[in-house]
């Protein structure tokens, strides 16, 4: 009887942390929903991006794996497609990391990220920059994308305005991935690569 009691509490702080990471990817869900953000208009992602990583920096405050809520809430907001599933649950976690990174999750940066604007930025060459969102294909390339989570980074807006539309290696292959989650036709991801 004492094993099975100390089995139970054992296990208790497990189901406390797996409660926690569900509430909060119940919280995180709506904010990337593909079918919400379909419908909205020029860059109207962006907040939702700042205020997605807050949130997963509530969970992560909250003792729970930044990845496996990113990955519990694209579950949540049902992304049918596998591939597109993978490349937003892997943005989601590498946004959180570049925010973290620049030093805007403090408590007045959250504050900033929770409304959707922008946080100052307080560490590397950037430091007292504005936190931006960039896309990764820029707009002006590939409009179709302009509100994927997947193809939203944050960085510091110097940054960004000194990249325009460039386009590199890195943007090819998300390029490809993205077309193998359907986002970009053969002729579009034909004319990005000749880019």
């Amino acid at each position: 009887m004492k094993f099975l009691a100390l089995a139970l509490t054992a296990l208790l702080p497990l189901s406390a942390v797996a409660s926690k990471l569900d509430e909060h990817a119940a919280k995180l869900g709506p904010l990337i929903d593909p079918a919400k953000l379909a419908t909205l208009g020029t860059r109207a992602a962006n907040p939702r991006l700042q205020k997605s990583v807050a949130r997963l920096e509530a969970a992560r405050l909250d003792g729970c794996n930044v990845l496996a809520v990113a990955g519990k809430a694209v579950s949540l907001a049902r992304y049918k497609n596998a591939t597109l599933a993978k490349l937003t649950t892997e943005s989601l976690a590498r946004n959180h990391t570049i925010a973290d990174r620049l030093g805007v999750l403090n408590p007045t940066g959250l504050a900033d990220m929770r409304r959707g604007q922008a946080a100052t930025i307080q560490r590397g060459p950037y430091k007292g920059d504005e936190l931006s969102v960039d896309h990764i294909i820029p707009r002006a390339v590939a409009p179709e994308l302009e509100n994927v989570i997947a193809n939203l980074e944050l960085m510091p807006l110097r940054m960004n305005l000194s990249k325009g539309a460039a386009m590199g290696e890195r943007q090819r292959d998300k390029a490809k991935q993205f077309a193998a989650a359907g986002l970009l036709t053969p002729t579009r991801l034909e004319q990005i690569l000749r880019r």
